[in-house]
C-alpha cells in the first residue's frame, strides 16, 4: 500500500505535454491548439471578448516538407510571427481611439482596399525582423571586429561576440520591462504560462489552482530566443571564414539554421524531463523571471477563457490523470 501511494504521488508531480501554446496580447491572451487559435481580451468596459479562428490552409499544413525536423522550426517561427502580429492588432482594436483618417491612411486604403491593414502588418513585421537582425546579429559582430584589434585570439573574440549578443538581448528585455504597458503584457504572459502548467500538472483549471502554478515554462518563446543566442555562439565558433563580407553574410544566412536547431531543442525540452533538459532550459527559465510577472485574478480569468475556447482540458485530464486528477484541486 505504501509503495502504491508513493507511485501515485510521483504521478501527480509529473507534467504531461499538452501541445497548447500561446502569447500575451494587449489586455489579453492568444491560445493555440493544433489548427485552432483563440484570443480573449478584457475590454475597457470590463467584459471579456473571446473569438476563435481556424488557421486554415497554412504553409505548414499545405506542404509536408514544412513539418520536417529543423525545417519546421523556421516555418513555425515565421507563422508564429504572422499570427502574433494579427492577434496583437486584433486585441489593440478594442483600445484604439477614434481618430480622423490621415492622408497616409487614405492612400493605403485607396491602393490596397480592405487589405491595407494586412499590408501595414507585413511591412511592420519585416521592419521588426530587419531591426532585430541589425541589433542582435550585426551589432555584436562589429563590436567583436573592433575588439579584434586588441585581442589576437580568434576563438576568444568569437565567444565575446556571443556574450555581447546575449548582453544586448537581456538589456533590451530589462529596459522594456520598465514600461507600464509592457509590465501588464508580462503579467498576461505569466497568466498564459500558469494556466498551461496548471493543466499539464493535472489540476482543475480554476483561478486558485492557476495561482499556485509556476509562471515559468520550458516551451516559452523567451527560452527559444535565448537558445538562438546560445546556438549562434556554438555555430559561429566552428564555422569561420576570413573575408569580412563573407562572415557578415554567414551570420545572416545561418539564421534559419540557428532557428531550426533551437526549435528542435525547445521542442525536446517541452516533452522530456531529465538533467540534460534542465541544464539547457535553465537560461531561458531564468530570463522568464523578467518576461513574466504574477498576474491578478482578472488576467487569469482571461487566460482561462482563451484556453477553454480551443482546448477541452477536462477530457485531457480524464485521459492522462484519471478521475482523481479531475477532482483534486489541492496539488
Amino acid at each position: 500500500m505504501a509503495k502504491e501511494k508513493t507511485k501515485k504521488s510521483k504521478n501527480k508531480k509529473k507534467a504531461v505535454y499538452s501541445g497548447i501554446g500561446g502569447q500575451a496580447v494587449l489586455e489579453g491572451i492568444m491560445m493555440k491548439n493544433k489548427n485552432e487559435y483563440s484570443v480573449a481580451v478584457r475590454k475597457p468596459d470590463g467584459t471579456i471578448e473571446v473569438q476563435k479562428w481556424d488557421i486554415g490552409d497554412s504553409f505548414s499544413n499545405r506542404y509536408a516538407f514544412a513539418r520536417w525536423p529543423f525545417v519546421r522550426g523556421v516555418v513555425n517561427f515565421a507563422e508564429s510571427l504572422s499570427l502574433g502580429m494579427k492577434t496583437l492588432t486584433y486585441s489593440s482594436s478594442f483600445y484604439e481611439e477614434e481618430e480622423a483618417a490621415t492622408k497616409g491612411d487614405q492612400l493605403l486604403e485607396k491602393a490596397f482596399g480592405n487589405k491595407a491593414e494586412a499590408v501595414v502588418n507585413t511591412v511592420t513585421m519585416i521592419f521588426s525582423l530587419l531591426l532585430a537582425v541589425a541589433l542582435f546579429m550585426l551589432l555584436p559582430y562589429f563590436v567583436s571586429e573592433w575588439l579584434n584589434g586588441f585581442i589576437l585570439n580568434d576563438s576568444l573574440v568569437t565567444i565575446i561576440e556571443g556574450v555581447v549578443r546575449i548582453t544586448i538581448f537581456v538589456l533590451y528585455v530589462c529596459l522594456i520591462s520598465l514600461l507600464k504597458d509592457i509590465k501588464r503584457l508580462y503579467q498576461y504572459h505569466g497568466a498564459e504560462h500558469k494556466c498551461i502548467n496548471c493543466i499539464e500538472r493535472g489540476r482543475n483549471l480554476d483561478i486558485e489552482n492557476v495561482k499556485k502554478s509556476s509562471r515559468l515554462h520550458r516551451r516559452c518563446g523567451t527560452s527559444f530566443l535565448i537558445l538562438v543566442m546560445i546556438v549562434s555562439i556554438v555555430l559561429f565558433f566552428f564555422i569561420r571564414v576570413d573575408q569580412i563580407w563573407l562572415r557578415l553574410l554567414l551570420r545572416i544566412a545561418l539564421i534559419p539554421v540557428i532557428a531550426g536547431i533551437s526549435y528542435e531543442i525547445i521542442r525536446f525540452a517541452g516533452k522530456h524531463d531529465n538533467i540534460f533538459v534542465r541544464i539547457i532550459s535553465a537560461p531561458g527559465m531564468l530570463l522568464q523571471k523578467i518576461t513574466t510577472r504574477e498576474p491578478d485574478d482578472e488576467m487569469i480569468e482571461v487566460a482561462i477563457a482563451a484556453i477553454e475556447e480551443v482546448f477541452d482540458w477536462e477530457a485531457y485530464e480524464e485521459k492522462y490523470f484519471g478521475s482523481l486528477g479531475m477532482k483534486d484541486s489541492t496539488r
